[in-house]
């Protein structure tokens, strides 16, 4: 499932997009995110075990994936809200040719047309900012942050299966208060390569979330990532068919004539505090029902999915203590030759 190293990739995106540099491959961010650790092991036994109340970052990074996704099989467009921190509308962006299957988190519901279709699809958002394509990026300086040299002593491991995974990607800030903020999020249903997943997302969450302004270079060290894989989609027999705080949930209905559909991570219903009930409810009102409470069960054709997914986030100053380690290590390999 996700990994800290899926977060030091997304970081590694969003940074070198923002300077206009190149960025390490997935895997060989996994490779070096081993090695960072191995070193911290063999450094942690020479060292009295550290205290958790001495731990800076000890009461910041509990995730809240409250997440809005579009509905494989019916083309629906599905939306939540928040209702601690309700985001300002943002201006759209202008249009761009890359068009990616997504989800947005807390987008405001809007139309969408009946159907009674099986046939798996999600609805796009365009990336207006960002270029997926290293080779037109500019190449950076011998010193700059993203300076790498594919001819490392360091082997990368052996080439493995590329796996895909239904995913979402979250961008948070934190204050120095250790308070989240929501600053973007975008997921898909749809199976994707984790190398061009993660890649894609990660920036169509930092700068296409319709509700917020694109991320700059100054909120870096704010912010902090976190990634969900999902997995073990099952059709619920009933509404109530799922466990809170295990599955996530996904549903679907026909509500005066249209198809909505709404979805809420595993961990959500925990955080809020919300019974099975309640959970639904809030699904129905995000996906754009107006009804009274009471009358959810009235609703037709209403669909439960259940799924499981976890999750694994980072803070920026984690991927800028490994990011300084590798320039350091690729900086002794260069003066060895």
């Amino acid at each position: 499932m996700a990994t800290v190293a899926h977060c030091l990739f997304c970081f590694e995106v969003l940074a070198a997009s923002l300077e206009k540099g190149k960025h390490l491959s997935l895997r060989r961010v996994e490779d070096l995110w081993l090695r960072y650790e191995a070193k911290d092991e063999v450094g942690n036994r020479a060292r009295p075990p550290q205290d958790a109340s001495d731990d800076p970052g000890h009461d910041v990074d509990n995730e809240d994936e409250d997440e809005s996704m579009s509905e494989p099989g019916t083309g629906l467009e599905e939306s939540s809200t928040d209702e601690d921190e309700p985001p300002a509308e943002q201006p759209a962006s202008p249009s761009s040719t890359l068009r990616l299957p997504s989800i947005s988190r807390l987008q405001a519901p809007s139309p969408a047309s009946a159907s009674s279709s099986s046939t798996p699809s999600t609805f796009s958002a365009s990336s207006s900012r960002v270029g997926l394509d290293d080779s037109s990026s500019k190449t950076s300086s011998n010193t700059s942050l993203f300076s790498f040299e594919p001819g490392s002593q360091q082997q990368p491991s052996p080439a493995r299966r590329e796996e895909k995974y239904p995913l979402f990607v979250t961008w948070n800030t934190i204050s120095s208060r250790g308070h989240k903020s929501l600053r973007g999020c975008i997921g898909t249903f749809e199976p994707q390569d984790l190398s061009t997943g993660l890649e894609n997302y990660a920036l169509t969450a930092a700068f296409d979330d319709a509700r917020f302004p694109p991320i700059d270079s100054s909120e870096l060290p704010s912010l902090a990532n976190h990634i969900t894989l999902l997995r073990s989609f099952t059709p619920c027999t009933h509404p109530f068919d799922w466990n809170l705080g295990t599955h996530g949930l996904r549903l679907s209905f026909t509500y005066h004539g249209r198809r909505l559909g709404a979805t809420y991570l595993p961990d959500v219903a925990v955080e809020q505090g919300w019974t099975k009930e309640e959970t639904i409810v809030s699904l129905m009102r995000k996906a754009g029902w107006t009804g009274r409470s009471r009358d959810w069960k009235n609703v037709s054709d209403l669909r439960a999915v259940r799924y499981e997914g976890k999750g694994e986030g980072c803070k920026w100053s984690t991927w800028r203590e490994w990011r300084a380690w590798v320039d350091q290590q690729l900086e002794e390999e260069r003066s060895k030759r």
